[in-house]
This record gives C-alpha cells, sequence and structure tokens, in this order.
C-alpha cells in the first residue's frame, strides 16, 4: 500500500491536479476492496490446540497448535497465538504457507510468572489478499490453559536430609531401645548387641540367642497450617512471604512422608481455603502443589480461632503442628496468641517465619547519619521479633526463623530433631 501511494506522486508530478489525485485514489481504493474480495476467510483454517499439561512456576515449556488448510487453494497467513501476561508467551507470531490439505503445528514458548491456572486469550488469525493490500482477519476461541504449580526450589534438600532419616531409621546405624522408637523385628544375636535387648522367650524356642530391633516411632501426625493472610503478601527479596512458606511446606510434607507419618494441611485467614488429608500417601507432594497452585495473599487479617478449631477438626491425636506465619509482633500478639494454649495442650506446636535478611543489613550500616537512624529502626523490629519469640517459647512453641533460602532445610532438620528425641 505505501508503494502504491508512493508510485501516486509519480503521476502527481507528471499531471500536477486534483483530478490526477482522486483518479488515483480511486484506482488504490478499487484494487485494495477487490484483494480483498479475492483473500482467503479466516474459516479456511482449522486450529487444534494440544493439551499443555502442568509446569513448576518460573520453569519454561510450549504449547502446540496444528493448524490445517481446508480450502482448495493455498492460503498464506500470519497467527498470533495470544495469552494472559502472567503466561510469559514469547515468539507467538507465526507466519504459515499450507496448500490445500495441509497441515503445520506451531509452537509457542511459554514461561509462567504467577501460580494458578494460565490461559489463551486467543488466536487471531490474518489472510492478506494477492497483492498484499489489504488482509482478512480475525480472533478464534481456541481454549487452552497451563496450570502453573510452587516451584518447590527447595528439593534439592531433599537428599541430603533422607540419608539422616535412614540413619534415624537404623538402615545405616544399629538400632538401640530408647525414647521414641518402638518394635520392628526379632534377629540373631551378634556380638555387640546390647544384652539388654535379648528376647529371652524367643530364643526359648530356638537354638540361638534372639535379640529385639527397634525403629522410630511411625505413623506420626504432622499439620502444616499456612497462612494466607495480609502478613503472607509482604515481599522478602522480591518474593512473597507465602511462596517462601509453600517451598518450606513441600520440603518438609515430602520428608515426613517418606518418614512414614501422616501429613495434613490446612491454608486459610479469615476462612479455611483448603485442606488436604494425606493418611500417608507418597503422592502428597504432588497434591500439595496442584493445592498451593490456587493460593493467594488475602488482605485480611488471619482468624487463629477458626484455623486452630480445622486443625482440631481433624483429629484428636497428638500431632506436630507447624504454623507457617510472619513473626510480626503486632499479628501474633493480637491474633495467634490466645489460641496458642489450646493447641500447646494437645500438640507440640512449631511456628516457621521467613526472615527478611534486608534488617540485619541496615542495623549492621552505619556509615552515615541517615543509616544510623535506618540501623535503630532495624534494631528495634529486631528487638521485638525476639521478644516475641521469647514469649512463644514461654508458651512451649519452637520457633524456627530463618530466610527464604534457609528455612526450608532449617525447619526440615527441627522434624529430624524432635523425630530423634521421640518428641512428636
Amino acid at each position: 500500500m505505501p508503494l502504491l501511494l508512493l508510485a501516486g506522486l509519480v503521476a502527481v508530478l507528471l499531471r500536477p491536479s486534483a483530478s490526477t489525485v482522486l483518479l488515483w485514489l480511486l484506482v488504490v481504493t478499487t484494487l485494495t476492496l477487490l484483494d480483498w474480495l479475492v483473500a482467503p476467510r479466516p474459516a479456511a483454517l482449522s486450529l487444534e490446540r494440544r493439551p499443555v499439561g502442568a509446569t513448576r512456576l518460573g520453569y519454561p515449556t510450549e504449547t502446540l497448535i496444528v493448524v490445517r488448510n481446508t480450502s482448495r487453494r493455498r492460503v498464506r497467513a500470519l497467527l498470533r497465538d495470544a495469552w494472559q501476561p502472567s503466561a510469559g508467551a514469547s515468539d507467538n507470531r507465526h507466519r504459515v504457507s499450507l496448500a490445500p490439505g495441509d497441515r503445520a503445528v506451531l509452537r509457542t514458548p511459554l514461561l509462567p510468572r504467577r501460580r494458578g491456572d494460565l490461559r489463551a486469550t486467543g488466536v487471531t488469525v490474518r489472510l492478506p489478499g494477492p497483492l498484499r493490500l489489504a488482509a482478512r482477519q480475525r480472533t478464534l476461541v481456541v481454549p487452552g490453559s497451563v496450570r502453573s504449580l510452587p516451584p518447590f526450589e527447595s528439593r534439592k534438600h531433599l537428599p541430603s536430609r533422607l540419608a539422616r532419616l535412614r540413619e534415624l531409621d537404623g538402615r545405616s546405624a544399629v538400632r538401640v531401645r530408647g525414647q521414641g522408637t518402638e518394635f520392628d523385628s526379632l534377629r540373631e544375636y551378634v556380638r555387640g548387641d546390647d544384652v539388654r535387648s535379648i528376647d529371652w522367650r524367643a530364643s526359648a524356642r530356638n537354638r540361638n540367642v534372639v535379640v529385639r530391633t527397634w525403629q522410630p516411632e511411625r505413623d506420626r501426625r504432622v499439620v502444616l497450617v499456612l497462612d494466607t493472610s495480609r502478613t503472607s503478601a509482604g515481599r522478602v527479596d522480591d518474593v512473597p512471604r507465602l511462596d517462601s512458606a509453600m517451598d518450606a511446606a513441600l520440603l518438609l510434607a515430602a520428608l515426613v512422608a517418606r518418614a512414614g507419618d501422616r501429613v495434613d494441611v490446612v491454608a486459610g485467614d479469615r476462612r479455611v481455603r483448603a485442606r488436604v488429608r494425606s493418611a500417608g500417601a507418597r503422592d502428597i507432594v504432588a497434591r500439595l502443589q496442584d493445592t498451593m497452585a490456587d493460593l493467594e495473599p488475602v488482605i485480611a487479617e488471619a482468624d487463629w480461632d477458626s484455623l486452630a478449631g480445622a486443625v482440631q477438626a481433624m483429629g484428636r491425636q497428638r500431632a506436630l503442628v507447624v504454623l507457617l506465619t510472619p513473626l510480626e509482633p503486632s499479628a501474633i500478639e493480637e491474633g495467634l496468641l490466645t489460641v496458642l494454649p489450646a493447641l500447646t495442650r494437645h500438640h507440640r506446636v512449631v511456628l516457621a517465619s521467613v526472615k527478611d535478611p534486608a534488617l540485619d543489613r541496615l542495623a549492621a550500616a552505619r556509615g552515615s547519619i541517615d543509616e544510623v537512624y535506618d540501623a535503630a529502626a532495624a534494631e528495634q523490629v529486631l528487638a521485638r521479633r525476639r521478644r516475641t519469640a521469647e514469649l512463644l517459647a514461654a508458651l512451649g512453641v519452637d520457633v524456627v526463623d530463618a530466610d527464604a533460602e534457609q528455612l526450608p532445610p532449617a525447619l526440615a532438620d527441627h522434624y529430624l530433631h524432635l523425630k530423634a528425641q521421640g518428641l512428636l
């Protein structure tokens, strides 16, 4: 079109008059209309999207569209596969040239930037005419979605914790009786075994001396309480506290399932948003990731009475209750403290919090007057957090306060420590 209008300038220079301009505009309009009329219709293309499935947040995937030419003429087209911005679609414009009956597979890379179901918004098809002066265009609805799950970056810590669990189970060490153990099996006595482990009745029925072996108690209950209230919306190193808490919960859930214990999960704020009952299922991590994909922080205060009631409703058996909530003095003093006595009376309670490393950096910087004032404010905040942690400890609550990178392994180590001491 621009070249055609530019060619009209030559005619105007040769015969400069208004009639020449009008005549050339008429020619351009006529050619454009004819080009549009003979351009292929969007209905000539059949579009089908293949299922995308699930992926983890921040990990690449792709969506495939199969394009078929159902007409009797060759079709040249430009297609744009549009997704919502958080799906991270790139290189989503595709040119195709299809003979009658041919098909092509178009690949659009995706890089999710948000959890949950991310959906396609439509495929825009543009089919130009033979002269490329005009084109037919239509946006077609081609349903598609990708489910973005929590990334579970802390899974890199799982092998080392499983090795420690095997040592605790006695697969790598001699099983001995002690607090937090239960009877496992009988075997023949070997030199070095504790004589107190000899089962005299079983030995009397055999020709050899038989000893009992022991293993850490199994089938314990662990309840994870995920706080989705306003305090979980705060960002630490540009990552929401809720996402960091999810990472710690996933690592602990995977470890608990491998240890033979049961893990249940409650997530909520002013009301319960999700419940997951595992009953010892090994696929608990996959189920948790699918459930957590839809959780988002809610700008409201947490109703700890409701969350504590949900924990108690899951069973009366003693459990390790892990509260994944920020160690914010005001929020804890006004809401959580009132329900802790009832929880600690029946359960072992642990509070896991994501610590902001910026506080330590501010408290350490004293190079200028402004930095001194910032350091004083940071020290005040840190002192309030320490007093709150001491208050929780006085109520029988264990506090695990670490930055986002260290919280998952620290929480897993605390669980292993409690299990080794028979305190679950």
